[in-house]
This record gives structure tokens, sequence and C-alpha cells, in this order.
């Protein structure tokens, strides 16, 4: 049984900071389910996303929140990370800032994001690195909230299961952006989307949503028959009009880097899957040396991408994106969905006469 409530197996990932309320009113206009990551800003700028979202569209759509432990500040590892990156500040005429902060609070410690999400009751909530406590969980489908997480293995599927969310996002190794691992010190076996999926589905309970390099109908139709409910495509709505990414990432997007993504922790502190810039680069001299936590080592990583845009370098960037990437198009967001369920429908029709 699939819980979401949509009409095409299709939902938009959230991406924080790329995608944009109309992108995702755009893809829950067009049947599938649309979705903001507002894990990036704080109650009040999430609620205005929310209202716009519910301007543009009166069908479901999903938010999504960062559930991370909680940052511990360390200045002396912060100051030596800043002391590390001041070279490539120099190359672009500027200093790294003072001291780093916390730019983004974990949703286990924001009783404000709480608080207007019961308010505003959102279609669907989901969760990426971890779950919120049993309280938090029991509040929100109090409200009649649809609840979803991420999951990397079988055990944070069965943590997911345990906690009484309506279903799980199984999230390969080939997906971009932020990987979803509740512990980032932990051993990560690096499950592909294949075999996560169909891991889940066999033995698990939830339905699953299928997520990691894809990108076409095609691939939406594979996961389907692995067991899946839905398949959840981000990079593959990066190139649409409506999201809000800026020309030099459209543009890497579609050159050589899309063909060498990298899982790197070097921009925030956590693993995540960029394409191949200078930023990305930066991964294999950094040797031993400790970064700050996640969202602190962030924060230095945008100070750095601000100095290289204002001299017209564009590669330090967090240019998000998945092992697919060499497939994304660049058309509307209503447009892909539309050609995402022509080539689902193909794909089933010659499933058929084979």
């Amino acid at each position: 049984m699939n819980p979401l409530p949509m009409t095409l197996p299709i939902v938009q990932a959230p991406m924080a900071g790329v995608a944009t309320p109309r992108l995702a009113a755009e893809v829950s206009n067009a049947g599938g389910l649309g979705s903001v990551g507002i894990g990036s800003t704080d109650a009040a700028g999430a609620k205005a996303m929310i209202d716009e979202l519910r301007a543009r569209t009166d069908r479901a759509f999903n938010v999504n929140l960062f559930v991370h432990q909680p940052a511990t500040p360390d200045p002396a590892r912060e100051a030596a990370w800043l002391e590390w990156l001041a070279p490539l500040f120099a190359e672009f005429d500027a200093e790294p800032p003072k001291v780093l902060r916390t730019i983004y609070k974990s949703f286990a410690e924001d009783a404000d994001m709480l608080a207007m999400l019961l308010e505003t009751k959102p279609p669907v909530v989901s969760f990426h690195f971890g779950l919120p406590s049993k309280e938090v969980i029991a509040r929100l489908k109090a409200v009649g909230t649809t609840l979803l997480a991420t999951a990397t293995s079988l055990d944070e599927a069965r943590r997911i299961e345990a906690a009484g969310l309506d279903a799980v996002v199984a999230q390969g190794i080939e997906a971009g952006g932020h990987r979803g691992v509740f512990d980032p010190a932990a051993s990560d076996a690096g499950l592909g989307t294949v075999a996560l999926t169909r891991l889940l589905a066999a033995k698990g309970n939830l339905p699953v949503i299928a997520a990691g390099g894809i990108m076409d109908g095609a691939g939406i139709a594979g996961v389907l028959k692995l067991g899946a409910v839905a398949a959840q495509l981000g990079t593959a709505f990066v190139a649409c009009p409506e999201s809000a990414a800026d020309e030099a990432y459209r543009a890497a997007l579609s050159g050589p880097g899309a063909y060498r993504t990298r899982l790197t922790n070097v921009l925030s502190g956590r693993p995540a899957r960029v394409l191949a810039n200078r930023f990305a680069a930066l991964a294999e001299t950094t040797g031993d040396r400790p970064l700050p936590d996640y969202p602190i080592a962030y924060d230095a990583a945008k100070a750095l991408n601000a100095a290289a845009k204002a001299k017209n370098e564009h590669g330090f960037g967090p240019q998000w994106a998945g092992q697919g990437a060499p497939l994304a198009r660049a058309m509307p967001a209503a447009a892909l969905v539309a050609q995402l369920e022509a080539e689902l429908r193909a794909a089933g029709d010659a499933a058929d006469k084979g």
C-alpha cells in the first residue's frame, strides 16, 4: 500500500537551498509529490515557504527536516580548519571568518519549528539524518501528517519502522546531496539503490521510496519492479527553471564534472555527493585533518564560496548531484513530470510485450 497522497509514483527530492516552493508546487500540480527542504532555515522562513506552496497548489506536498546530532563546537579544531583554508581565501583577496557558527539548528532541538508544523499541518513531513523523539512523532501524526524518513541501511529502516513512521526513503550511495546516515562516524556499507531498495522491500514492513541515481521513467519502472511504491528524484529537477540553482551550477551539471561526482565531507562536515569541482577536490588533500562538526564546517564553505564568486570563480559552490547527473534534462518541472510519466508508461508497455 502506498501511503503517499499523489497520483504518480514520483517524489521530487527536497534539496534544501535548491528546491523552491514554485518547483514543488509544479511537481505536485502535475501529479507527483513536490518537496521543499526547510532544514536550512528557521521556523519563520519555513512557514513562508509552506504558505507560498499552499498559494501555488491545493495538492499534497512534503517538507523535509534535518534531524542531525547537534554540533559540538570545538574552537581549536575550527581555528585549524580555517587556517588550512586561509590560502584559498587569499587566492580571492579575502580572509577567512574569525569564528565559525552553527548555521543550522537540528529539528531535534527546534521547538519553534515543531510548533510551526503543528500549526500549518503539512500533508507530508520527512526526516533526514535521523529521527525526532517519539513524542514529536506522535504529535505530528496526531494532526494527520504522513511521516517519512531516509534510511541508508536495513538497520536504519528498522528504526524508522519501530518509530511508527509511514514510509521509508531508501537512499542509495548514488544519490546526490547529503547522505542520510544516522551516524556519520559509523561504518557505512554504501549500499546502492537497487540492493537497498530490494533489501528494504523484502525484509521490511514499510512502503519503500527508492532514491539515488534515478533520472527517467525507465529508472522509475526499475525500482517499482524491485518493490518500491515510488521513486524520489532530485538531480533530475536541478536543471528545471523553477529550481534555485544558479547559472554556474546549471552549467556544471551539463559539463564533464557530472560524469565523476564524488562523495565528500569537506563542504559541510557530513558526507555528501557533489559534482567534481574545486571544493570537492580538496578531499584529496585534507589527509587525516579533522573537520569541524556539521553544520559548523559548512559555515566555512559558504564563506569561501562567497569569496570565490566575488572573483567570478564558481568552483567552490555546493553543487549537489547524483551519479545519474549526465542524464539531466533542462525543461519546466511540469513538462519533466509528464515526460517521466510517458517514459514510465512506455517501460511498462515494453515489459508487457516482452
